[in-house]
């Protein structure tokens, strides 16, 4: 099962180091699931993608929700992308390279990103969102989403997720938390075909 292998380069061994330091163990799986959700997706699909960009962006996607790194002016997304920008500066990526992992995180929470325009932002969106209320969970086989949820299990995801859109749409109105929990993020959280 070739999607379960990350890519073997320096920065994404140290965002795996970074994401297992900052992360609880419920993100941290939940990060892992939506690099493998998002390469199956690619390869299903036949898309091409950046793999390292990928895998750092998913490590790093959500590290704006953890106290140490959340931002009390802007949305969690926007805080994980200027975190991931510090991290792939000091790995020695290019600023527009920087950019673009800070750009990818930030479009995961958009409601559509193109996969012309954004292929890494594309994929990312729509694991997050698979991982997290289901969407679409169908359209991998069922062995495949076995085989990664038993290797990367939920660990409580569903409540801890839930807490965390909830602390930040109370603190700051106007986030992609806020619009998510008006959106009735509860209720399509606690759906989720991948909790059953």
């Amino acid at each position: 099962m070739n999607h379960l292998v990350i890519p073997e380069t320096p920065a994404a061994t140290a965002a795996l180091e970074i994401a297992a330091s900052y992360l609880s163990p419920a993100l941290e799986s939940h990060s892992r699931r939506v690099y493998l959700w998002a390469t199956a997706l690619a390869e299903q699909e036949n898309l091409q993608y950046d793999a390292e960009l990928l895998f750092v962006a998913s490590m790093f996607h959500d590290i704006g929700l953890v106290p140490v790194f959340d931002s009390h002016t802007v949305s969690f997304e926007e805080a994980a992308g200027h975190v991931a920008r510090v991290f792939a500066a000091g790995a020695g990526w290019s600023h527009e390279r920087r950019e673009r992992l800070g750009e990818v995180i930030v479009r995961h929470m958009w409601p559509d990103v193109s996969v012309a325009d954004d292929p890494e932002g594309h994929l990312i969106s729509r694991a997050a969102a698979l991982d997290i209320v289901g969407k679409n969970f169908d359209e991998l086989g069922s062995g495949f989403r076995s085989a990664v949820l038993e290797q990367f299990p939920r660990l409580g995801l569903t409540d801890e997720f839930l807490a965390c859109f909830q602390a930040q749409a109370e603190r700051k109105p106007d986030s992609s938390p806020a619009r998510a929990i008006k959106a009735d993020l509860s209720t399509r959280i606690a759906a989720n075909p991948l909790d059953a």
